[in-house]
């Protein structure tokens, strides 16, 4: 009795609503992605010059301004440089999740969509023959020809609910797979970026003990020469 009174008109209503919502995010969803992309290869130049000389504060101040993923990666490794290369390590590892969080917000809504919108338009199509069959009972006493008309008038509104449950998921489904790409794509620059900050900052750090060795030898060096030299003396 319930759907014979309410009809499969809110399904359809409830899949427009549904279409709106998915088209909002999608439109957010590419202002936020176009910000969070750059030039890697121009960044990563910038990036390398400044480490190579050293200068960690430039290397962040060319980063200050930058709202990518690759950026922000690689400015959380710069801030903690002066801890070690470990600890840098495991805050530019921290700034990736946090990005990768910022980035597939509001995306599950899209592959939940593209899942189900199909089945919610069968749902539409169930309650349309339903009425249809309704119709056929309520018109089967006025002849053959009325109650087959009434019958197929109702199925092929009832059939409408289905195409539109299909048109609303494809669109999500496409626009989802896309930005599960651009996501990839965006975490693989990052992590260039991240591999670059840490081969400069291991190379910093290993520095001291490749000349720690030579240092010793020149230490021990000069110990035996003195030993040699002060007998002489005391001569």
């Amino acid at each position: 009795n319930f759907f014979l009174q309410t009809g499969a008109a809110w399904v359809l209503w409830l899949m427009f609503g549904l279409s709106f919502l998915s088209i909002a995010i999608v439109i957010e969803r590419l202002v936020v992605f176009r910000s969070k992309g750059t030039d890697l290869k121009a960044l990563a130049n910038k990036l390398d010059t400044a480490l190579s000389g050293g200068d960690l504060a430039k290397a962040r101040e060319l980063l200050r301004d930058e709202t990518s993923v690759a950026a922000r990666v690689a400015d959380a490794g710069l801030k903690l440089a002066s801890r070690g290369p470990s600890t840098a390590d495991k805050g530019m590892q921290s700034a990736m999740a946090i990005e990768r969080s910022l980035l597939e917000a509001r995306l599950a809504y899209l592959g939940t969509l593209g899942n189900n919108a199909p089945f919610v338009g069968l749902f539409g199509t169930v309650i349309g023959i339903i009425l249809a069959f309704d119709e056929l009972g309520k018109a089967s006493g006025n002849g053959g020809q009325a109650a087959s008309q009434a019958v197929m008038g109702s199925i092929a509104e009832a059939l409408v609910a289905t195409a539109v449950g299909i048109m609303v998921a494809l669109p999500a489904v496409a626009f989802y797979n896309f930005f599960q790409r651009w996501i990839s794509t965006l975490l693989a620059d990052a992590e260039a970026l991240q591999n670059l900050v840490l081969a400069y900052l291991c190379a910093d750090n290993d520095a001291p003990t490749v000349k720690d060795p030579a240092k010793k030898k020149q230490q021990a060096r000069d110990g035996r020469l003195s030993d040699s030299v002060l007998p002489q003396e005391a001569l």
